[in-house]
């Protein structure tokens, strides 16, 4: 609603530079402090404040919701039942035959009592999207912020399924409690809304997405490749989705356990590759370690080392931290002591290890800079700004042009926190 009666005064008079410099930073202050925020453990992409100067923002690119037209005929439901939708921005001039698809993250929902609560907020339900989001990042329509993709057609998909577009059984019925688990549906229904609105002659491609979005980069980059023309130029990148199989700081299995609940309840499996593990074990379906070396699309991965959602969720959850010792560092990387930086060093060697094999491939990116944050390509100040994350004096936006474009071999592994004094780090306190 305030992002709303933002955007009304633009229509209401011609403004004067000063105006537009206030308002600006009145619509970074309300994205931040509102758009981003979903209060739900292992349920959120959470943005706050950071200790770093906020740049002064251009006139935000609105674009206005819409449900899909398919997803009825296709039983293509968010969780309660509404259908979904998505934001589209016309490409023009040389970007008209380019598509960029970003999908968007907020966690996921592992039981019936999680599911429904999920389903009343718009991480479940359409009746609670925006009418309105603004293009930012990798979506911006401004070449200055996003000077490879600004003018290519972009497509915002919203989440509402809670298993990262691949949920597959109908409909469940537990505890007089119905909901829909149909994330693969709306994938599938709005990627063919798409192709008929132009996206069937693309001559150039990107998939992607940031957290649970990231994740579902990775999960239907092939199916994406597949349904475009052969001659295309079709590649994906997962941004904040490389989650990590690491035991929490008490040795639980607690992202694994998460992760097999999930797949339990939605049906996830069905939509995996069932090559990358067993039939049966259905805790390691969802992270990317194994499946990632299946995908026959180009990717590009942009991760933090220092991820705070996997830091706050995967590594030192509220479980493993009964006695608050965590508190402060979980919530900015400045507060925390010796012992727990060596154990954030730890974790960022598990993901060295994680992506070790897929360093070695050829036509891969990748993008791993030490900053304490998470989802960077969805905001111009992290992708492409003055004060942008630099590894090698590149930023996010220039490296994945380099390798989209096939300009260069991308492959910036960032040193060790805090060697980097570009990083953009979080501050939730």
């Amino acid at each position: 609603m305030a992002i709303q009666r933002f955007s009304s005064l633009f229509r209401c008079r011609k403004w004067a530079k000063g105006d537009w410099l206030v308002a600006s930073l009145g619509f970074v202050l309300i994205v931040f402090l509102l758009s981003f925020f979903f209060d739900s453990p292992l349920d959120s992409d959470t943005v706050s404040s950071v200790d770093r100067s906020l740049p002064i923002a251009y006139p935000p690119d609105l674009v206005k919701l819409k449900l899909s037209s398919k997803a009825k005929e296709k039983g293509a439901f968010c969780l309660d039942g509404s259908l979904p939708g998505y934001h589209f921005r016309n490409g023009s001039g040389s970007g008209s035959k380019s598509w960029l698809l970003h999908l968007e993250g907020g966690g996921w929902c592992n039981s019936i009592a999680s599911c429904s609560s999920r389903a009343m907020t718009k991480l479940g339900s359409s009746n609670y999207f925006e009418h309105e989001v603004a293009f930012q990042g990798v979506l911006s329509n401004d070449p200055s912020q996003n000077p490879e993709f600004y003018n290519w057609n972009r497509v915002k998909i919203r989440y509402c399924d809670g298993a990262s577009f691949a949920g597959r059984p109908e409909a469940e019925f537990k505890n007089e409690t119905r909901l829909f688990f149909r994330g693969q549906l709306i994938w599938e229904a709005i990627i063919d809304e798409l192709l008929s609105m132009g996206m069937s002659d693309a001559k150039q491609a990107i998939l992607t997405g940031c957290s649970a979005g990231g994740l579902a980069t990775l999960i239907h980059c092939d199916y994406f490749r597949d349904h475009l023309p052969k001659k295309a130029t079709v590649k994906c990148v997962s941004d904040g989705g490389y989650f990590l199989n690491v035991p929490d700081v008490l040795g639980n299995p607690t992202m694994r356990s998460f992760y097999h609940d999930v797949v339990s309840l939605q049906g996830v499996d069905k939509s995996l590759d069932q090559k990358s593990v067993t039939k049966t074990d259905l805790s390691k379906r969802m992270f990317p370690h194994e499946f990632l070396k299946n995908i026959r699309t180009s990717v590009f991965l942009v991760n933090a080392a220092y991820d705070f959602w996997q830091i706050e969720h995967v590594l030192v959850p509220a479980s493993a931290d009964p006695d608050k010792t965590w508190a402060k560092c979980r919530l900015n990387i400045k507060e925390c002591d010796v012992a727990q930086m060596k154990v954030l060093h730890g974790f960022r060697s598990s993901l060295m290890d994680g992506i070790g094999e897929f360093h070695q491939n050829k036509v891969g990116g990748m993008f791993i800079d030490s900053c304490f944050s998470h989802c960077q390509t969805s905001m111009s100040v992290t992708w492409h700004s003055p004060t942008s994350p630099r590894i090698e004096n590149k930023t996010i936006a220039e490296s994945v042009g380099d390798w989209f474009f096939n300009r260069k071999p991308v492959k910036l592994i960032d040193c060790a926190y805090p060697c980097n004094p570009s990083c953009y780090n979080m501050n939730f306190t």
